[in-house]
């Protein structure tokens, strides 16, 4: 609650008769010009002026912005709400029982322990395709989710009912983003305080870093790890430095033949070429009008490819449009227009904002395009994808001669006939060359001279060869919010069942949309029959396989590309295309439109060019092309106009906290604290509270430390934390069969974020991670320098035997470490496995803050040096010196790092601190952010 008001801000605006008290803007000087972004910000921190973590001064620097210099002010942010999805909300729910138990150990109320902003999680993390390309997928598929998630939503439904404010979408009823923005997102929240109805901007934190997709619809927000937004929950701001804001203008129409999805993968790509990363993106222009939302909330979803921290637009009459389609009230549509017009939140493209950079796009110039084989931003104009992949390949295969669809040749030309498509040379420009940098694999030892031979159960026949399409998914919301692309591949689908065309049958083919209402236009526009005649049948609400969940390939196809190390692709309308993320069979990925999905569904591969190769042949002998077959706008648009209306939104989310009769029927424990099951492979009482004292230790300097990891450039969250199956023999197989789990209830490391053992255990193990210490080895390995010449071992085994020997720990990191999704687990297993530090040449945002929310400190190599360029190996032995100033209240620029190497030489030098707040100064004082707010909660 506000206790002071120092602009005289607060005021009423009446709207159909009803009172409500804001914050009015214009009472501080230069907020007219502020960016759409930067006002709700403003209106924040005039809600929550205290004083003390709010000052009239931090009102006041924000209005006076100058948007020509670098961040330098700090701000303290209250997000309106929380959101989190079930795989990285469940430790957050964990950790908050745990809490309970350590505030009551500590003296305290564990009643205390409740949300202070709303607080709402959408279960669709844990739906996995298992059944596919049959009636019966979906009924199949969330039985088995139930079958293996049942300990865990049980824990979950037990938090629904224990803490207040804190609801739960369960499994089954979409993606949280898309119920997000169709259901959940306010635009303009209310809450009642001190007596008053108050009024202000939604914003919004989550657990996943694609909660930008609600900056479509005008929210503020963006993705944080979890154990910051358990921080929110519990009334903690988030400490910011206010954000540089670069302007995109928009203008022109997409043409026929492009996508929302073609749009989303230039501007990724546009706004990585021009560096983006901790900054607002914000879109304006005479052209943002013309911008539908679903393209909107499609743009905003990839905000973390981008790299920025929000990709907003600004509320104007396409906004309350999507606000009525969806079934919000007009009492909630009228305060949204009326309060956004008074605070002047409304879009005005006449009006002239400051923004520290600009760009422009005119829509007319996009053409059809992927992206992949392994970076969202790595985008492939459709008509150059072929050439791209035969060039990509070699990252994946050996350089001796081989074939692409049974065809030999010679690699040093980079020409690779295929059996349907005369020869041909392909031209490398210097273009080509550097989209071939992929530094990827390790080059196959054996392959195929020829196509393999597969023969399934069900007595298919087929051959394989490098590039096949083996997964073909529509999938995320990112492009199932979208009716228009959805629509479009239903369409497209039809057309291509009218030509007697149909899908490979080596292909996994799938649809998991992030809203049943997806479902319903299908069904009312009777295209959801074709889409089923080539095989894409909807399997689940869930984000499936985008985030990993593709489920396995048909045993006989997994064998074939095993055995025959065979570089296989997907195909997926998602948002993320990272190694090792969507299948471990599968090598290459590619992002692409949902039409596109099912193009390549009936293509059967990469090495296809859609211009001059037909997908086959019709019904009249005559050869059909993608062009014959790809829909038309207008018809696209007029079956949109005649199948969805508000009743389906209202009518598939009038019961969205319910749940179907699995849900219902869950055996829920009760009581304040949970309790805790002690053979529980699942859920287990976090540990981060354990001997901790009312008054934090003193921070230490670090000294003996060994290197865990010495890493490269682009190392993700992907990388380090726990994602997607895992084998028996790795660390957390081991330790699932000790504790009696068979191999087939293994589940996913997701599935299992509440249980910490097996958590540290799949940390820095994802297939492709390549560690230095190591050569030509890819996976979770190191070097165990506890054992006489550093042998090889898992590196959770090797952490375990380090923290035994009472060695601390440091990672070596390139260029953009910890980019990727934003992961709770990165930070937290870092800091279990007993890394104090991360010395890299830059960082993420999100993993920076999240490790210094743990208690992990960030250091960043001296400015042009690596770990490379000074000489470094990762066989040293380190000490950090100078972060006890951080005791006397003082936070170092910058720390002495000392490596002494085998020969006993020293290789010293600076290293910045990435403690880039007082706020992030108190959280690693107090060992990490959590530990911070029990001991206030405490001692207040």
């Amino acid at each position: 609650m506000s206790t002071v008001d120092s602009f005289g801000a607060k005021g009423v605006l009446n709207v159909d008769g009803a009172d409500y008290e804001i914050f009015r803007l214009n009472t501080v000087e230069g907020s007219e010009s502020l960016p759409y972004s930067l006002k709700v910000l403003l209106e924040n921190l005039l809600r929550h002026e205290d004083g003390a973590n709010v000052t009239a001064e931090h009102i006041s620097a924000l209005g006076r912005w100058d948007e020509t210099a670098q961040p330098n002010t700090e701000i303290q942010f209250t997000p309106g709400r929380v959101l989190m999805q079930d795989f990285t909300g469940v430790p957050c729910v964990v950790d908050l029982a745990t809490m309970r138990e350590a505030v009551s150990d500590l003296g305290g109320d564990p009643d205390r322990i409740n949300p202070l902003a709303p607080a709402e999680m959408v279960i669709d993390h844990s739906v996995q395709i298992d059944s596919f390309g049959n009636s019966d997928a979906i009924e199949r598929n969330m039985d088995i989710e139930y079958q293996r998630n049942g300990e865990r939503y049980r824990f979950l439904r037990w938090g629904q009912t224990a803490f207040d404010d804190f609801k739960v979408v369960p499994p089954g009823m979409g993606i949280v983003h898309q119920v997000n923005i169709e259901n959940l997102a306010r635009a303009v929240m209310t809450r009642e305080v001190g007596g008053a109805l108050r009024a202000y901007p939604d914003t919004c934190v989550g657990t996943d870093s694609h909660t930008t997709m609600e900056n479509g619809l005008g929210v503020l927000g963006w993705g944080v790890g979890g154990i910051e937004a358990e921080a929110a929950m519990l009334g903690q701001p988030i400490s910011m430095l206010i954000p540089r804001v670069v302007g995109f203008k928009l203008s022109g129409q997409i043409p026929a033949g492009a996508t929302a999805t073609d749009v989303v993968l230039t501007i990724t790509q546009m706004l990585r070429d021009h560096g983006v990363v901790g900054k607002f993106v914000e879109f304006y222009g005479e052209g943002v009008a013309a911008v539908p939302l679903a393209n909107r909330a499609t743009i905003g979803n990839m905000s973390p490819e981008f790299g920025s921290t929000a990709a907003m637009f600004p509320i104007d009459e396409v906004s309350l449009d999507y606000l009525r389609l969806t079934g919000r009230s007009e009492e909630q549509v009228s305060l949204v227009e009326t309060y956004a017009k008074e605070q002047g939140l409304w879009h005005d493209p006449e009006r002239e904002l400051r923004f520290s950079e600009y760009l422009e796009l005119d829509l007319s110039t996009v053409v059809p395009s992927i992206s992949g084989p392994k970076r969202p931003q790595d985008r492939i104009e459709l008509t150059e994808s072929k050439d791209q992949f035969r060039h990509d390949i070699l990252n994946y295969v050996d350089d001796a001669p081989h074939t692409i669809n049974g065809h030999a040749d010679s690699a040093s030309d980079q020409s690779f006939p295929a059996s349907d498509a005369p020869a041909h040379e392909a031209t490398e420009s210097q273009d080509v060359k550097d989209r071939s940098r992929h530094d990827g694999h390790a080059h196959a030892s054996s392959r195929p001279s020829k196509p393999v031979g597969v023969t399934t159960e069900d007595g298919r026949e087929f051959e394989l060869d490098h590039g096949a399409v083996s997964i073909a998914s529509i999938t995320s919301c990112t492009n199932t919010s979208n009716p228009n692309v959805m629509m479009a591949a239903g369409v497209l689908a039809r057309n291509a069942v009218e030509k007697g065309l149909t899908n490979k049958p080596w292909v996994k083919t799938s649809i998991a949309p992030g809203s049943k209402v997806v479902t319903d236009y299908y069904e009312k526009s009777g295209l959801i029959e074709y889409l089923e005649k080539v095989g894409f049948y909807i399997v689940g609400y869930g984000c499936t396989t985008c985030i990993g969940n593709s489920g396995p390939l048909e045993p006989e196809v997994s064998q074939a590309v095993q055995d025959n190390d065979l570089a296989v692709t997907s195909v997926l309308s998602g948002n993320r295309n990272f190694e090792g993320r969507i299948n471990p069979d599968v090598k290459m990925n590619y992002l692409a439109s949902p039409p596109l999905v099912v193009a390549y569904a009936l293509a059967g591969t990469m090495d296809f060019d859609f211009e001059n190769q037909p997908l086959g042949q019709g019904e009249d002998g005559q050869d059909v092309y993608l062009r014959d077959i790809w829909p038309d706008p207008a018809e696209v648009q007029k079956i949109i106009d005649a199948s969805i209306s508000t009743e389906m939104f209202t009518s598939e989310y009038e019961s969205v906290f319910a749940g179907d009769h699995r849900w219902q029927e869950l055996d829920t424990p009760e009581g304040t604290t949970f309790d805790w099951d002690p053979d529980s492979t699942y859920v287990r009482k976090a540990p981060y509270f354990d001997g901790m004292t009312l008054e934090p230790a003193p921070v230490e300097d670090v000294t003996g430390a060994r290197v865990l990891l010495k890493l490269g450039d682009s190392v993700t969250t992907d990388h380090i934390s726990p994602a997607g199956a895992f084998k028996s023999d790795t660390p957390a197989g081991r330790y699932l069969l000790e504790n009696g789990v068979a191999r087939k209830d293994f589940n996913s490391y997701g599935s299992r974020r509440g249980n910490h053992e097996v958590m540290i255990r799949g940390t820095f193990a994802n297939i492709r991670i390549k560690n230095e210490l190591l050569d030509g080895v890819e996976g979770g390995f190191t070097r165990d320098f506890t054992q006489e010449g550093g042998p090889q071992a898992y590196v959770y085994d090797a952490a375990m035997n380090y923290q035994e020997a009472g060695v601390p720990l440091v990672v070596l990191g390139g260029t953009e470490y910890g980019s990727g999704s934003s992961r709770d687990w990165a930070a937290k297993g870092t800091r279990l496995l007993g890394v104090k530090a991360v010395i890299a040449q830059s960082f993420e945002r999100i993993h920076r803050s999240n490790l210094i929310g743990m208690g992990v400190l960030p250091l960043q190599f001296p400015e042009g040096e690596s770990a490379d360029s000074l000489g470094l190996t990762g066989v040293e032995t380190f000490s950090i010196t100078g972060i006890t100033q951080l005791n006397e209240g003082v936070t170092p620029k910058t720390l002495t790092v000392t490596a002494t190497k085998e020969d006993g030489t020293d290789v010293s030098f600076e290293a910045v601190v990435r403690i880039d707040t007082p706020g992030e100064a108190d959280y690693y004082r107090n060992g990490g952010i959590l530990q911070y707010v029990l001991r206030q909660l405490v001692n207040s």
